[in-house]
């Protein structure tokens, strides 16, 4: 528990980073009525303040229960403030839990900092084959770790990467199609 604890506020500070991604490399000439298009993940705000939620709750009962001055609501400081008071936590009945909260926090957090790679992020399109009710998705290809791609319907269509460049086209030609 005391590793954890000691991990939080170092993990939470690194999460940051995982907020807002870096700005791609493009074309530095700026065009008239062009804006920047910031992007930040809600997800990651939550599971910070999720984290500080959980701490704060715990370091709460420390102060009520004992009797003792609350520390700043920070990560850093909560986090201190329950290592210092570790010794009586465990000795109280809902250590298992506190435990298990503190340990899920860190996983929490190390899933937000370096996500699973085999993990999918993408938009879900609808097929676009005729009358298909399915949907596009890009995923990895099981069996192996040779970095190749498939992209398949959910009713059954899929596409190798020589027909990428086709599908893409039909994509655009359905969205036009959908907004015109």
């Amino acid at each position: 528990m005391e590793r954890n604890l000691r991990a939080l506020p170092g993990l939470h500070q690194e999460c940051l980073h995982s907020v807002s991604p870096p700005p791609r490399q493009t074309n530095p000439t700026k065009v008239s009525g062009s804006r920047k298009r910031d992007y930040i993940d809600i997800s990651v705000l939550d599971v910070r303040h999720n984290i500080l939620a959980i701490l704060e709750s715990w370091s709460r009962m420390v102060v009520e229960r004992i009797g003792t001055t609350a520390p700043h609501r920070t990560v850093p400081h909560l986090a201190r403030f329950l290592t210092l008071h570790l010794q009586w936590l465990i000795a109280q009945p809902s250590t298992v839990d506190f435990a298990d909260e503190i340990e899920s926090l860190v996983v929490e957090l190390r899933r937000t900092i370096d996500p699973d790679p085999s993990v999918v992020r993408g938009v879900a399109r609808k097929c676009v084959v005729e009358d298909c009710s399915g949907t596009i998705s890009a995923s990895p290809r099981s069996g192996g770790n040779t970095g190749s791609s498939s992209i398949t319907c959910s009713s059954g269509h899929s596409w190798e990467v020589r027909e990428w460049l086709s599908l893409r086209k039909l994509m655009e030609r359905q969205r036009k199609g959908a907004t015109a």
